[in-house]
């Protein structure tokens, strides 16, 4: 995935984290996911580290991205646990 992609996607999951419901079991995590990517984010985007900091970086952003995805799909999980699922 190139650099703009990765950059793109983490700035979607930082706003997407946000929005998991407090009631969640996973919002906590969510939240401490959510600080991490800011955190790689900012990192990258100053654009001050030298190149094998800066790869070094974007791995570690890339993993983030892995780890909220997960979290995510199992926090939408709970979400509709137990609801019937309506198809429209």
């Amino acid at each position: 995935m190139n650099e703009d992609n990765l950059l793109q996607q983490a700035r979607l999951l930082v706003q997407r984290l946000e929005r998991l419901s407090a009631d969640s079991l996973w919002a906590h995590r969510a939240s401490g996911y959510r600080a991490s990517l800011l955190k790689a984010l900012d990192q990258v985007e100053q654009g001050s580290l030298p190149p094998d900091e800066r790869q070094a970086a974007l791995e570690h952003l890339d993993f983030l991205i892995g780890k909220s995805f997960i979290l995510l799909e199992k926090g939408a999980r709970e979400l509709i646990k137990g609801r019937p699922v309506r198809l429209c």
